[in-house]
């Protein structure tokens, strides 16, 4: 796979750069309107939602599952910088996290909402200020009722609530104060991903610069929050992300600075975490620069994939249901460079990976009996991809 731009790794670059100009160059006349809004589409054009850190920030392509083919279609531009999209249960509302310094005139980052059309495209709601600068994740609960969202540079997170696919006013604001012993990541706390439980009872926020996953008690009727408690991990691991296993009680912690992954027991009594196995997905000897990234779980449970950033691959194990444990397969391809985002397509035949510093979503076509992705696939030209989001 052909890289189409070189782009600089630092998050700090994406806050600053002009991204019009990637997003300009890579847009193409592919990528204007194709289709009246609310058209409907047949089943090989389902629409796929890109979150862009470019002046574009929601792209929409249209994926045909027989062939694994990725075709770009709309865009939205009334966001840019999308570090992450979210849908509520349903589909029919999305929700978008742009990773800015500020936003109305305050130091905060945005979060917006959408109403997504059967074309795929999307018209905004609402848009209001973050906690705190730098919003790189926003998560909905399963009433539909309430968000939250994560604020990386301002070490903060915020609670919405939701009416209509609009959003309030931050409802709960916090601002973490506590940071780990990196002294070139974790100089202050970093909120990093938003989660809430499978049964809806607690919600997490993760602290990369912390080495820590918050947790919380929601309260969906009001977007209220109180602490329920925290889980400590290893010093200077960075936690990334959250993900719960199908089996309802385990869940994997990414810990993004040490390519590392938390097999956590998850108790539904008070939605505490505890440490049950800590797997290493970097080769044997490895000093390097790494950065894991995100975590994808197949439907059954029988399969769970990992991306790391630095040394772009993607790692698959498989996962033994009652239980939760991991066991490797083999490292492959992600298709470019940076992963920051992948997931698999409704079928489960195919991966898709979003390569940030590449412009690049690559597509792997996947086993299903087997768990095992293909070492070569298909690339295709998206500017700055953050987040893959099938409608």
């Amino acid at each position: 796979m052909a890289s189409v731009m070189k782009n600089t790794t630092r998050r700090e670059f994406l806050s600053i750069a002009s991204a019009s100009a990637t997003a300009a160059a890579l847009a193409g006349p592919g990528l204007l309107h194709s289709a009246e809004p609310g058209a409907k589409l047949s089943s090989h054009r389902v629409p796929v939602l890109i979150g862009s850190h470019g002046a574009d920030g929601i792209l929409t392509y249209f994926w045909n599952p027989a062939t694994g083919d990725l075709k770009p279609g709309l865009r939205n531009n009334s966001v840019s910088s999308v570090a992450w999209l979210a849908f509520s249960h349903g589909h029919e509302f999305v929700y978008s996290a742009s990773e800015l310094d500020t936003f109305e005139g305050k130091p905060a980052g945005e979060v917006a909402s959408f109403r997504l059309a059967e074309d795929g495209s999307v018209r905004q709601l609402s848009a209001r200020n973050s906690a705190g600068t730098g919003t790189c994740h926003v998560a909905v609960d399963a009433t539909g009722q309430m968000m939250l969202a994560a604020d990386y540079t301002g070490a903060s997170a915020a609670s919405f609530r939701i009416r209509d696919g609009k959003l309030s006013e931050p409802v709960w604001t916090v601002h973490y104060t506590e940071h780990g012993p990196n002294p070139d990541r974790q100089q202050t706390a970093h909120a990093h991903f938003a989660s809430f439980s499978p049964d809806n009872r607690f919600a997490y926020i993760n602290d990369l610069g912390d080495d820590a996953i918050h947790i919380y008690k929601p309260n969906p009727a009001t977007a209220g929050m109180t602490a329920a408690g925290i889980y400590h991990g290893a010093p200077g691991s960075g936690a990334r992300t959250l993900h719960f296993h199908p089996n309802g009680h385990t869940a994997y912690c990414m810990n993004e600075l040490v390519s590392t992954v938390d097999v956590l027991e998850w108790h539904k009594t008070d939605g505490s975490l505890t440490l049950v196995d800590r797997i290493h997905l970097l080769p044997d000897g490895y000093k390097g620069p790494s950065r894991g990234c995100d975590t994808v779980i197949t439907r059954d449970g029988r399969f769970v994939y990992f991306a790391n950033r630095d040394d772009n691959f993607l790692y698959s194990f498989k996962a033994d249901f009652a239980t939760g444990k991991l066991t490797p397969m083999k490292r492959s391809n992600c298709g470019g460079k940076t992963p920051r985002n992948f997931t698999l397509d409704p079928t489960e035949r195919w991966m898709l990976v979003a390569n940030q510093d590449s412009n690049l979503i690559g597509i792997f076509r996947r086993d299903a009996k087997t768990g095992e992705l293909a070492d070569e696939g298909k690339s295709v030209e998206a500017p700055i991809p953050m987040r893959i989001l099938f409608a």
